[in-house]
């Protein structure tokens, strides 16, 4: 039997999206599935929806809570599954995104989290409107600002939340917990602290995406978004980044942007990598038969 995936969902008054996301997860049929969805008490017609997918859900509650991430630090607690993620009621999976995480998790015992190297953006009707490329995902680069985009981070690209996954024995050996004390920013809080225990490997697949439609609190708060995540950086003795190094890491980065899901050893790869310019990254991509692992890089 496949990995026990537990997938938590929190969500207060996203009727209008609702529905899909669910839907998202449970079309995909998977069989070891522990899917939980936390309502924070809505008003609009998301309990009409609970009740109507209720009985294919593991569990959910509607209930006044204190917000996003203690909606998900309720979820999680329920949860059993060895793989965990949580997906936002206005987000979405593609179709085969928990059969591939299981299998990847299967196959690679030492791989602890996951993320999807091709992040993808929806419009507000749920049609795909951008597949980015983040390139390897390593943790000097996370700790140089690499990860966001901060006014002196060379950085835009984000680890995508709807698309990663990671062991439950990761997770407690990480605090079993997202910090609440960042209202917005507690993802990047826990990249923080799973970075301090294990590497990221990026999959060459898409996986999920984020939905623009405006009344996110990451698009209307986003200054102050990027401030926590400047906390959390030097909370953790990494941050910031000199304005010099900045500027040529960015520059680096749109000129090798192409070639980052691979490593060919040439002498200009080796000369950047000894400089600490270029970081491997470690990626699990599909050779034709089966995944297998290799090496990308980040800057």
């Amino acid at each position: 039997m496949r990995p026990r995936l537990s997938v938590v969902m929190p969500s207060f008054n996203q009727g209008k999206f609702l529905e899909d996301a669910i839907r998202s997860v449970l079309d995909q049929s998977y069989e070891n599935l522990e899917y939980i969805v936390v309502d924070g008490g809505s008003t609009d017609e998301s309990l009409d929806i609970l009740q109507a997918y209720g009985p294919q859900l593991t569990h959910w509650v509607s209930e006044p809570d204190k917000g996003q991430y203690d909606a998900i630090n309720k979820g999680f607690a329920r949860t059993t599954g060895d793989i965990m993620a949580w997906l936002n009621s206005d987000d979405k999976y593609m179709p085969w995104t928990l059969s591939l995480v299981a299998d990847i998790f299967a196959a690679f015992p030492h791989v602890e989290w996951l993320t999807s190297v091709r992040p993808v953006l929806w419009n507000e009707q749920g049609q795909p409107t951008k597949i980015d490329c983040t390139g390897g995902i390593s943790r000097r680069s996370f700790a140089k600002g690499g990860n966001f985009s901060g006014k002196r981070s060379f950085g835009r690209r984000w680890i995508q939340q709807e698309s990663t996954f990671w062991r439950r024995s990761l997770w407690e050996r990480s605090g079993a917990r997202l910090d609440t004390n960042y209202p917005l920013a507690a993802d990047f809080e826990l990249w923080a602290r799973l970075f301090q225990h294990a590497d990221l490997y990026g999959v060459d697949a898409i996986l999920g995406g984020f939905r623009m439609h405006g009344d996110q609190r990451s698009v209307l708060q986003h200054e102050r978004y990027l401030q926590e995540c400047e906390q959390i950086l030097v909370r953790n003795g990494h941050w910031p980044c000199s304005l010099a190094e900045s500027l040529l890491r960015g520059g680096l980065w749109t000129m090798l942007r192409p070639w980052s899901l691979t490593l060919p050893p040439s002498p200009f790869d080796r000369m950047l990598t000894a400089m600490g310019l270029l970081y491997p990254a470690p990626i699990v991509a599909w050779s034709g038969n089966n995944w297998e692992l290799t090496t990308g890089f980040s800057l």
